[in-house]
């Protein structure tokens, strides 16, 4: 390492194991060779600091004081931890600024409480100001994009990202406000209020208290706002990522579900939520396994009207929004059903008697015998035979949960469906803003398949990150023949391969789900077998169960039990045909797949256990290959081909075309393009360098998966 001061008085940072970085000043001056620094703390405290000689590792010098305190990081003569670190405390602590600019990005940090900087007159200061003029803040992002936007005439997005109770939604739902207020509709449709009114229900169905957090997503989503050629927002549209389902069936200590368990149960008292027969939420296991269900300073009854006014303002009626909250309420039933292991230890029974189960079939309207007998049977088919089967207290615990699980994802998904409904438009859309918010970076006491997917999922969005603030930056550096020293940074390609490449993890872990008795531990093996040797994977010691990726952000233990039932997210057939058979058309519609067969007729209960029914030799039942995929490979290939990255490498580009389509991409499409007889110069003409839209790595998609706006009236690049 070059180090540019040596003489004495020059100030520096040393690592520190209670405040992380400490102060000093160089007492004497150095010379290369010194195997030590003696430095002067602010305390006055003398200190000889040892030098590693061979890597030649000094500490990081300190910046001048007059630029402490800069509303942007990139203006600091030096750039590192320390100094970000420092810049963002002093900005904090002595100035009360939450804002701080890092060039394109904003750093936010999260206050803990309710600051008047977001009113109505604060978005009109900002409105039509240039990012640099102001202060850092939110809206001055937004306006960036808005006004890009209409000066370039290109889409933009802004990205919200950052650990876990960094306040992303938070930061997502004032940009979302912003765009409303700047952008309020010509017409008397009110389409911002909707677009506002997503948000109530979003964070009732997909937020919940964690450790880390009293309003956590538990999901990602990514919102598109559509504007027309004066830039009035016409419609939205929200697309969404990976909820956590398993936390509808359990929650860990000091947590909660989500949130619309417990403001349907605070307003259980209601008459019009009596045939619901909910309690307290302290009465159902479902909602009472974290401790204490209520979050300080939260109403949650208050916060029910509030979800209430927003279905109504998004135009879902009255009957509507009973049969959502029937379902709702049907789960927190279901997850308290008792369950009776017999003796054999091989076989469970529900008591036709069980209040609960009662409840949960009443309020799904669905036949009460039947579902007391697949909850706790199976049917095990062969190309000859079918056989029913008694299932083990914990397989039909299992099943009981995955069923729940599968409810509440099929009841999230038709919300989110009705939420774009309401928010589309038939009107041309000019251009739009993207905002993604997704979960942040997750590290817990013990950490599942859940943190695994969602610190994935961050490594990816870390990489976008490196690519504009470095990697495309520094290209424009160059490009522009600037001085320029380039920085070394951190490149976690090798994090992403680990977890994503051929037997990787998540490979591995999808080849262990086909083996018929495929267990966590046996995968956890094949992990350390294949992977001891990366530098980002290590073996715990005291552990054959658990493993370790060094993530961009932070080492993370995960425990591998029950990343196997997790990822195949197996729900029985039975279960499901029930479900399809209810009485009430929601419920039913919510079952039914366009690619499903017509279901069978359930057959009735019988008295043995193992009944063989001889078969006719039906055709072979056209298999739901949508059905039978993992949820990891489900996650990867969201993460990949078709929306997240996509999406960010399309909308958010610094260095337009050429950034995100390689030269033998070109001369491929172009020599196809001249067979046709089309023109050569479309994909370079300058008009439509950007609207192209191809991806950043067009090696791993297929035409049919690239999205191309039909205003742009490309239609033929897909036939290519």
């Amino acid at each position: 390492m070059h180090w540019p001061v040596t003489r004495e008085c020059t100030r520096v940072w040393i690592p520190d194991p209670d405040e992380v970085w400490r102060s000093a000043e160089l007492t004497k001056d150095y010379k290369e060779g010194d195997k030590s620094l003696q430095l002067r703390l602010e305390d006055e405290t003398i200190l000889e600091y040892p030098i590693d000689v061979q890597r030649n590792q000094l500490p990081f010098l300190r910046n001048p004081d007059i630029l402490v305190g800069e509303n942007d990081l990139t203006a600091l003569s030096y750039l590192h931890e320390p100094a970000v670190l420092h810049n963002l405390k002093v900005r904090f602590l002595e100035s009360n600024h939450i804002y701080t600019y890092c060039g394109i990005v904003l750093v936010a940090i999260n206050p803990y409480e309710q600051l008047p900087i977001y009113g109505q007159d604060v978005i009109y200061t900002y409105s039509g100001q240039n990012m640099g003029d102001m202060d850092p803040h939110i809206f001055a992002v937004a306006e960036e994009a808005y006004k890009q936007m209409a000066r370039d005439e290109k889409n933009q997005s802004i990205i919200v990202s950052g650990e876990s109770g960094a306040g992303k939604t938070v930061s997502a739902k004032y940009a979302m406000r912003y765009f409303a207020t700047v952008g309020g509709s010509a017409s008397e449709t009110n389409i911002e209020e909707k677009v506002l009114a997503s948000s109530p229900i979003m964070e009732a169905i997909g937020n919940a208290k964690t450790t880390r957090n009293d309003n956590s997503s538990r999901f990602g989503k990514y919102i598109q706002i559509g504007f027309d050629k004066r830039y009035h927002i016409i419609g939205a549209n929200m697309r969404t990522y990976l909820l956590e389902k398993s936390r509808v069936v359990f929650q860990a200590d000091d947590e909660r579900n989500y949130h619309i368990f417990y403001q349907l149960c605070a307003a259980a008292g209601l008459p019009e939520f009596k045939e619901l027969a909910l309690t307290s939420a302290e009465d159902f296991f479902y909602t009472s396994q974290g401790g204490d269900t209520s979050i300080e300073g939260v109403d949650d009854a208050e916060d029910f009207e509030k979800t209430r006014q927003a279905f109504t303002l998004l135009g879902v009626k009255e009957s509507h929004q009973m049969s959502i909250f029937k379902i709702i309420a049907s789960i927190l039933h279901l997850g308290s059903v008792a369950i009776q292991a017999e003796r054999d230890g091989d076989s469970c029974s529900i008591s036709p008697q069980d209040v609960y189960l009662s409840n949960f079939c009443r309020l799904l309207g669905v036949e009460h015998s039947q579902m007391e007998h697949w909850l706790c049977h199976r049917k095990l088919v062969t190309t000859s035979e079918t056989y029913v089967k008694t299932m083990s207290l914990q397989q039909v615990i299992n099943a009981r949960n995955a069923l729940a699980k599968h409810i509440y994802a099929q009841l999230f998904g038709w919300i989110v469906e009705h939420i774009n409904k309401a928010l589309h438009t038939s009107l041309k859309q000019h251009s739009f803003i993207g905002v993604l918010d997704i979960y942040g970076f997750e590290t817990f006491e013990v950490n599942s398949f859940e943190q695994f997917c969602i610190n994935y999922a961050n490594e990816k969005l870390q990489q976008q990150f490196n690519s504009h603030v470095f990697k495309l930056e520094q290209e424009e550096y160059m490009k522009e023949q600037i001085p320029w020293t380039l920085i070394d940074f951190y490149d976690n390609q090798p994090c992403i391969d680990l977890i994503e490449a051929k037997l990787g993890i998540l490979d591995l872990l999808d080849e262990e789900c086909k083996v018929p008795k495929g267990t966590d531990q046996n995968w956890a093996q094949k992990l350390y077998d294949r992977h001891s040797s990366s530098q980002h994977f290590q073996k715990p010691r005291m552990s054959n169960t658990a493993f370790i990726i060094v993530h961009f952000a932070d080492k993370v233990e995960y425990l591998s039990d029950g990343f196997l039932e997790k990822n195949r997210d197996t729900v029985y057939e039975e279960q499901i045909n029930i479900l399809k058979a209810s009485k009430f058309p929601l419920v039913a519609d919510l079952f039914h797949d366009d690619k499903d067969p017509v279901p069978a007729t359930t057959p009735g209960k019988g008295s043995s256990s193992k009944i063989s029914v001889r078969s006719a030799r039906p055709p072979m039942k056209v298999s739901n290959k949508e059905h039978k995929k993992t949820v990891g490979h489900q996650f990867r290939t969201s993460l990949s081909t078709q929306q997240i990255v996509k999406i960010l490498n399309l909308y958010t580009p610094l260095n337009e075309f050429e950034e995100r389509v390689t030269v033998a991409f070109i001369r491929t499409i172009q020599a196809q393009l001249q067979e046709r007889n089309d023109p050569q110069q479309l994909l370079l003409d300058a008009k439509h360098m950007f609207p192209v839209l191809f991806p950043f790595n067009p090696s791993s998609l297929t035409m049919d998966s690239i999205h191309i706006p039909a205003c742009l009236n490309l239609e033929f690049l897909n036939e290519v």
